[in-house]
């Protein structure tokens, strides 16, 4: 789907790249132009995903009602915006309620399908982004019920990867391995919270929803909404530390190989020195 850019003036030059119509201004050509070139040798693919991206960016500043009112009054393309703003956060919404990354995707889908289907809908009394991840939540805990009436026991998927992070520069093979076990460490970690502890955590911890929003999206109070969170943590704390096999007398350990390295690097500055220690007067 392609993502039209705001209105501009006819005079303004189009541009159509592998199918996709942009209307570029006068004083962003050169800036284009070089970014283009630089994307020239990796094929249609990558020219698409930037030229989306830049679509994207130029609607920034405009709000997610906006939107969803142009989208109401027949700019189908401009959803694709919306979704794109929020397709992180409906993911982890549903990761976290289904514990499926596979279903997750499915979940995600068919809320932008409830809501694209039921934006005459929205009244703009709460905020676009509520409105939208209600939607996920509200599929994510139907297929989750319709999951636990199923006369054959949904086993706990395994838990893969997860999203694909960034990795800064610099970070070494090693240290990035070390990220993915500690990131699929946390992931069983949550996966392991009761529903109505995980879907809190998910929405407050890892999209940063305050916690009005939360008890929205949730339809609880906010007080309910401050104890669950306060126990997932705490559920989740215990739940590391087994992981860990944290024991008072195991943290910090000086292992033997520690302990030869050590010594081995004190006796050789030792006998780089000419000191000796002088002899007993006994």
């Amino acid at each position: 789907m392609g993502v039209p850019k705001p209105s501009s003036d006819d005079g303004k030059p189009e541009r159509r790249l592998s199918g996709v119509r942009m209307t570029v201004p006068e004083a962003d050509r050169s800036g284009r132009r070089v970014l283009r070139e630089r994307i020239l040798d990796q094929g249609a693919d990558a020219e698409v995903g930037v030229l989306q991206a830049i679509a994207l960016e130029a609607w920034t500043d405009t709000s997610d009602e906006e939107l969803a009112r142009r989208v109401r009054g027949g700019e189908t393309a401009l959803y694709e915006v919306l979704m794109r703003r929020y397709n992180q956060r409906l993911y982890r919404v549903a990761r976290g309620i289904v514990r499926d990354e596979a279903e997750a995707e499915d979940v995600v889908q068919q809320a932008y399908v409830n809501a694209y289907l039921h934006l005459e809908q929205f009244a703009e009394r709460a905020r676009f982004s509520t409105w939208l991840t209600r939607i996920a939540v509200y599929e994510a805990l139907g297929r989750l019920r319709r999951r636990k009436r199923s006369p054959v026991a949904a086993q706990d998927p395994a838990v893969e990867d997860g999203m694909d992070a960034i990795v800064a520069p610099g970070i070494s093979p090693e240290q990035q391995a070390f990220a993915g076990e500690l990131r699929g460490v946390l992931e069983q970690a949550i996966d392991g919270l009761p529903d109505g502890y995980r879907s809190v955590f998910v929405l407050r911890e890892l999209e940063g929803l305050s916690t009005a929003e939360t008890a929205e999206c949730l339809e609880a109070s906010e007080e309910a909404i401050k104890t669950r969170l306060h126990r997932a943590k705490a559920m989740l704390r215990d739940n590391l530390y087994e992981r860990a096999g944290l024991a008072a007398g195991s943290v910090f350990s000086f292992h033997l190989s520690r302990c030869d390295k050590i010594v081995e690097a004190v006796m050789k500055r030792i006998e780089a020195t000419s000191f000796q220690p002088p002899a007993s007067s006994s």
